[in-house]
């Protein structure tokens, strides 16, 4: 039976809507069919719709009803009409609740317009009989979720953070004696955002706290003020102010300074991320901050008050900052006016911010209790392997595995974006080849700081080791030592061989260039792994409910028969070692015997030596498309199949076919694919598309660092 989970907040500011997300995000990272509903919609100050219900619609592969709007609810309340309310509550769940195995419903805010807001949502709690989940945020902190964007607040010493925890506690507690008559039989838990980071003993305390008033403490979520750092755009958005250089809108807002202090005193004040305010007729401070952000540091923007533009003659002085990405904005007000309205700008999560969503919900699925989480749904139901929980795997296994890749493309700006990210979120350690003063350069830029588990080797002053290796590996192949020395002027030939050295676990190229330029080195020089006949490629793609593989969709031309089943044997393997239970589907233009050609016997016979190679792995074909992934066409075309209808592993017939499917299905359903992984070479080495973007490299460089334990 599904489960209804109410979650329900405090007092305003307890981060509700975030910690709704935050529970769909964890329930979904470990394949539970989570679905979402809020009954009732959140006013907001700019009358834009329901941020709770656009966040996960723009997050998450669901769809959930329309709230009631806030008019509505309270034009019915007020004719007293709250039968009527919550009929119209389970209205909107009822559909929600018969799909899924677990609920995840958001309470409504309270507020001085809204004193109703308690009472509501206990009497949502009865009519959905659902569990109580209570959201609060700890007193005084910048909220990861809670607390005032910008604040500054003092990790709180032992005794305040005692103090703090057992006030907090017996609120939460209050509040949970809304929900039931004695004992707390509803409220199975409590998440608390904002808890500060530096003291360990804050999130034990109220952990204690709560449990001598019979609460559970699910999620401590620790307070990191980056994930209040809104972004230029959101300031141009709300502030409207005049764009006389548009610069890169992007950049995060970490401090604000209004500039009252001469040069040189106020220097200090241009640092990183800081969002400068200044009359423009201030023309010392306009060409400080150019020639600081000329230096290499990255102000936020540069936001000119009172309505005054620089002096021409100032502003064609500062043109070669424009190309910096600088942001410079012109207001009206004054520089205080100006300054309190930044400080008030809505601190909510901006529906087109996913960086930001990310961030946000993943602390909070990350600090969730994770026994509890297993608790939720009901057992009787199968679960699948979402693409928020076979990123999150990827993220696991990859960390686990403790690899360290070489990164032949080292002076590529995504490249070490992605090197840092990697090395940051423990995903694996990277070896950057480029000269290394060029790419501490470019770090300089980016705004990064090379962490320990980034190196950085110059592939020219490298190469010759290997000169001699490469020659002895390629000698039947009538290669000299010359030979060699010309082709490790090419650092992912450079790369390959520290993989056939042992030196690094594993490669990633493609960012810049070709599939041919990454893999040729590495089929001259590692060859195939023990049993492959051959090198394919699968790619992971995450449909809106599920991942499924596609093979072979980058390398093989023309497959034969015994090729084409090769490459659903290791497909199939990569499926499963990524946590898809492989069934197979061999793709044709023909379903069964329903049509002849050789195409057709080419998919049979391959389908047959695969049953004949591994009798215990799920494989039907030939099979149409739809009658492999469309339950109902399955059905009907292949009745009696355990494939039709239900496949996750599609192999297609020839390059032609899977190449143009994976990028029509990419495209035209806004699919994210990730890969191409390569199978059957003697190391792991994978293939970049030239379009990736950060994240892409990041998934890239997961799958490889575990392939390289396989």
């Amino acid at each position: 039976m599904a489960r209804t989970l109410l979650v329900v907040p405090t007092a305003a500011g307890a981060s509700l809507a975030r910690t709704c997300l935050g529970v769909v995000r964890a329930l979904d990272r470990q394949g539970v069919n989570v679905g979402f509903v809020k009954p009732v919609a959140q006013p907001r100050d700019d009358g834009g719709p329901d941020r709770s219900t656009a966040l996960v619609r723009a997050t998450t592969a669901l769809h959930p009803p329309e709230p009631l709007s806030t008019d509505q609810l309270e034009r019915q309340l007020g004719s007293g009409g709250l039968d009527v309310v919550l009929e119209k509550a389970v209205a909107a769940w009822q559909p929600v609740h018969h799909q899924y195995d677990v609920v995840v419903v958001e309470g409504l805010s309270p507020g001085p317009a809204k004193l109703y807001a308690s009472g509501l949502n206990q009497a949502l709690a009865r009519a959905l009989d659902a569990d109580v989940l209570l959201a609060a945020g700890w007193p005084a902190a910048d909220a990861a979720g809670g607390g005032h964007r910008g604040a500054r607040t003092a990790e709180p010493g032992p005794s305040q953070a005692a103090d703090t925890a057992e006030s907090l506690a017996e609120r939460l507690a209050i509040t949970a004696s809304g929900y039931s008559s004695g004992e707390h039989e509803r409220v199975i838990g409590c998440v608390v955002n904002g808890v500060p980071a530096k003291d360990t003993s804050a999130a034990a305390q109220l952990g204690d706290a709560l449990a001598q008033r019979k609460l559970r403490l699910l999620a401590a979520v620790p307070h990191r003020p980056e994930l209040a750092w809104l972004r230029v755009r959101d300031l141009v958005r709300e502030l409207g102010p005049r764009v006389l250089s548009e610069g890169d809108l992007s950049r995060r807002i970490k401090e604000v300074a209004v500039f009252a202090q001469g040069i040189p005193g106020g220097l200090r004040m241009l640092t990183e991320g800081r969002l400068v305010i200044v009359p423009g007729d201030r023309h010392d401070v306009v060409m400080a901050a150019c020639l600081a952000e000329l230096s290499g540091t990255r102000l936020a923007a540069l936001l000119l008050s009172v309505g005054t533009e620089p002096d021409p003659r100032v502003w064609d002085l500062t043109r070669a900052t424009r190309a910096t990405g600088l942001p410079i904005l012109v207001v009206d007000d004054s520089s205080y006016e100006t300054a309190t309205r930044v400080r008030d700008l809505d601190p909510g999560l901006p529906i087109d911010d996913l960086e930001r969503i990310e961030a946000v919900t993943d602390t909070i699925a990350d600090a969730l209790d994770a026994s509890w989480l297993e608790s939720l749904p009901s057992s009787a139901r199968s679960r699948r392997l979402s693409p928020a929980a076979f990123r999150y795997q990827l993220v696991e296994q990859s960390s686990a595995a403790g690899a360290c890749l070489v990164l032949p493309e080292g002076t590529e700006p995504r490249i070490v974006q992605a090197a840092v990210a990697c090395a940051d979120r423990g995903i694996a350690r990277s070896v950057l080849l480029g000269p290394p003063d060029q790419v501490a350069d470019l770090a300089g830029s980016l705004g990064l700081h090379l962490p320990d588990g980034v190196t950085v080797v110059d592939p020219q002053a490298v190469a010759e080791r290997y000169v001699a290796p490469l020659a002895a590996l390629r000698e039947r192949r009538g290669w000299t030592e010359e030979m060699a020395r010309d082709h490790l002027a090419d650092p992912i030939t450079v790369g390959t061989m520290m993989l056939q050295q042992g030196e690094v676990d594993g490669l990633v190229a493609g960012a810049v260039h070709t599939t041919a330029a990454t893999v040729r080195p590495a089929l001259q020089i590692l060859g195939t792994r023990p049993g492959s006949r051959l090198v394919s490629s699968v790619f992971f793609m995450c449909l809106p409910d599920e991942v499924v593989v596609y093979g072979d969709c980058a390398i093989n031309p023309q497959p034969g028969a015994e090729d084409l089943a090769d490459i659903a044997i290791q497909s199939a393997a990569s499926a499963r070692a990524f946590g898809i239970e492989p069934r197979v589907a061999m793709i044709s233009y023909s379903t069964g015997t329903s049509g002849s050609g050789v195409d057709v016997d080419k998919v049979a016979e391959a389908t047959r030596i695969v049953r004949e190679l591994e009798p215990g792995l799920a494989v039907d074909g030939p099979l149409q498309y739809d009658a492999a992934a469309i339950v109902s066409v399955g059905q009907t075309k292949r009745p009696g199949s355990a494939v039709a209808g239900r496949a996750n592993v599609f192999i297609f017939p020839d390059l032609n076919t899977g190449n143009t499917t994976y990028k029509a299905v990419q495209r035209s359903a806004q699919v994210v694919s990730v890969g191409p992984m390569l199978q059957g070479l003697a190391k792991p080495v994978n293939d970049l598309s030239r379009g990736a973007l950060v994240d892409d490299i990041v998934y890239t460089v997961a799958l490889t660092a575990i392939q390289s334990r396989a």
